[in-house]
């Protein structure tokens, strides 16, 4: 307040110079280049033959399969092109690059016009995201499962 007690009006906010593009879209550029990388390791190295990739320790010491069992043949049928192999090997991999690929697409689209990226998983979403993953480790590891097993 000043002297003659009228409020003193606050400054008129600076307004903020929007984001460059290359700036909003550096950090799914990135994650893409890591994971292209990750992906074309995986497609050059053969994970079929023995010696290149350490065995699940899970299946190691229980002979069970976890829901990542079979992720590194998956990826590798994948890469190329190989869908059939790639279900075969891992079915909740293959989910997860194809929901993955999907939810990059998006957040590199809202990213390009501004707009945060929101994901609302709850504690119901991920409850059932867990109640799937528990239901194919153990339909995997029943003999009725065997079609699941890498």
């Amino acid at each position: 307040m000043n002297a003659d007690s009228r409020p003193v009006p606050a400054p008129a906010p600076r307004p903020v110079p929007p984001v460059p593009a290359w700036r909003r879209l550096a950090v799914p550029a990135g994650l893409f280049a890591a994971v292209a990388g990750a992906c074309a390791y995986v497609g050059a190295v053969d994970p079929n033959e023995p010696g290149h990739y350490p065995v699940c320790p899970l299946f190691r010491l229980t002979g069970l399969y976890c829901p990542g069992c079979g992720g590194l043949r998956s990826a590798h049928a994948f890469v190329h092109g190989d869908l059939g192999t790639a279900l075969h090997d891992n079915a909740a991999g293959v989910v997860a690059y194809v929901g993955f690929a999907v939810l990059w697409a998006v957040w590199v689209a809202r990213a390009a016009r501004d707009r945060p990226l929101r994901l609302a998983l709850g504690p119901a979403h991920l409850w059932a995201i867990g109640t799937l993953l528990l239901a194919f480790t153990v339909l995997r590891n029943l003999p009725a499962g065997a079609w699941l097993r890498p």
